[in-house]
């Protein structure tokens, strides 16, 4: 068994990035096995107390014997960057193996998969070794709105590594598990800040693509209009190489066909440029920074807005989005969401192998059998509300040309009236105007407040606009290097 500081190598697995770990490889400082190691014994001290992790890969160190093997059969520079580096993944993602892919819902405990996820697909071709199932929000928090960010009935209640308090969610296992090093990288799914909320909260970097961007082929379904699978990492860099690993096409999901034109040939790790910032004009919309009395915030946005500055980025401030009270006082996406969940639910159920439940009536019903494994006390509202509706009526057909209509006529106006390359707000509270139109966005940490509780920044931008968000997000990143990791004596509570 590795330490986190090995006496020997002197290297430093903790905190390391994955260039950091592909360097010890060549340099014969760290073995894929030393590394599944060290993440299987970080996750057996503080996994019972975090709760990021849900399950783990039986077969991981097979695997990185295996990456072991081809680092030392194949020539130098012929593996990816994420070759034998360990990977969690959300537990709405689906893997062809021993693993349970389960929404954290005990309801699908056993079901039979037909094929790895067009994501994981990609992983496996790279290399990389799936270390295990992160915990998640049950069912991506469309269970119901009642329950604990972070919740689920099979992970149980997972916590912020920082304080101990709730972690975001959907994708809350995700980001604790990176942010306390129990695993290099990780990837989650957003639908509506699932992605940006708890990298924000748990001081990491996360990245929501475009809609399409990334397969989301073999992912338990929220929405195909409204759902993408990103990387949450604890560097920028890192998260350029797991997106530039999982974007492109994947004939189980047709919006990879139209998105795919967004792609930069060579990737997305040519982007990582220090002076990414220059020549970038960063809208401000004030709507966002209203802090109440909280004097610390203000100044620390102020701050980060100069820095923006002082890194040759323009900042244009004072702005408005037109249409914005109606956006966030309507409930045309709720509207849309829950037709989509059920239709797009039903059909992965359908597609399954095996499974206890084949639709969402029976998921339903399931919970009400079993109230206790599924701790109903905190209900299944928003999954019942979904259950009653009938496919696409004309409430329905409003709510979708509403949403279109306000990206239209909001987001995408601002950002083109004022020749913006993206929009800067603090936390993720950008992330449903960003959702409602397939939009990415990059949440970068920006800091700590007086009890600890870590807080980003976010970058958002017009579709296909990845390669500007990370040059704009690694520049702030080596501007700042703000993150840091959370204090050991709280993982040890």
């Amino acid at each position: 068994m590795l330490s986190p500081t090995s006496s020997t190598t002197k290297f430093s697995i903790k905190e390391a990035t994955v260039q950091d770990l592909q360097l010890a490889f060549q340099t014969n400082q760290l073995t894929s096995r030393q590394l599944v190691e060290f993440y299987l014994n970080q996750i057996k001290l503080h996994n019972p107390i975090l709760k990021g992790v849900l399950e783990v890969n039986p077969d991981a160190l097979a695997h990185a014997d295996r990456a072991d093997y081809e680092r030392r059969e194949k020539p130098p520079g012929s593996l990816s960057r994420l070759h034998g580096i360990p990977i969690l993944i959300k537990d709405t993602i689906a893997t062809k193996d021993t693993l349970n892919t389960t929404a954290g819902s005990f309801a699908l405990l056993g079901s039979v998969v037909p094929r790895d996820a067009g994501v994981v697909t990609k992983l496996r071709e790279a290399g990389a070794i799936i270390l295990g199932k992160a915990t998640l929000s049950e069912w991506s928090h469309y269970r119901t709105f009642d329950a604990p960010n972070g919740w689920s009935a099979r992970g149980g209640q997972g916590k912020n590594p920082y304080t101990l308090d709730e972690p975001c969610g959907s994708s809350s296992g995700s980001a604790i598990s990176v942010a306390a090093n129990l695993v290099s990288v990780s990837l989650g799914t957003e639908t509506d800040g699932s992605i940006l909320c708890p990298s924000s909260f748990n001081s990491v970097v996360g990245i929501k693509p475009t809609v399409g961007l990334t397969s989301r082929a073999g992912v338990v379904p929220i929405s195909p209009r409204q759902d993408t699978v990103g990387p949450i990492c604890r560097t920028v860099s890192d998260a350029a190489y797991v997106l530039e690993t999982i974007a492109g096409i994947d004939t189980f999901d047709d919006a990879t066909i139209e998105a795919s034109k967004y792609i930069p040939k060579g990737g997305y790790a040519q982007f990582l440029k220090k002076d990414g910032l220059r020549g970038k004009r960063l809208g401000v919309v004030r709507r966002y920074y209203d802090f109440g009395n909280d004097t610390f915030l203000h100044e620390t946005f102020k701050l980060h807005l100069k820095t923006l500055r002082q890194r040759g980025a323009v900042v244009v401030d004072d702005l408005k989005i037109d249409n914005i009270d109606e956006i966030i006082n309507s409930q045309s996406e709720s509207i849309a969401l829950n037709f989509e969940f059920k239709i797009s639910l039903n059909a992965y159920l359908k597609d399954l192998i095996t499974s206890p439940v084949k639709s969402l009536a029976d998921v339903i019903a399931f919970n009400n059998e079993n109230p206790k494994l599924e701790k109903m006390e905190y209900g299944q509202d928003v999954m019942v509300q979904a259950e009653k509706t009938n496919g696409i009526g004309e409430a329905q057909t409003q709510a979708l040309l509403n949403l279109t209509r306000w990206s239209q006529d909001g987001f995408e106006k601002l950002m083109k009236m004022n020749e913006l390359d993206a929009v800067v707000t603090p936390f993720s509270s950008f992330s449903n105007i960003l959702a409602i139109g397939g939009y990415p966005g990059v949440s970068v940490p920006a800091g700590y407040d007086n009890k600890g509780v870590p807080f980003g920044i976010c970058f958002g931008g017009l579709k296909g606009s990845e390669p500007k968000l990370i040059e704009i997000a690694y520049s702030f990143e080596q501007a700042t290097l703000i993150r840091k990791p959370p204090k050991s004596g709280i993982l040890t509570q």
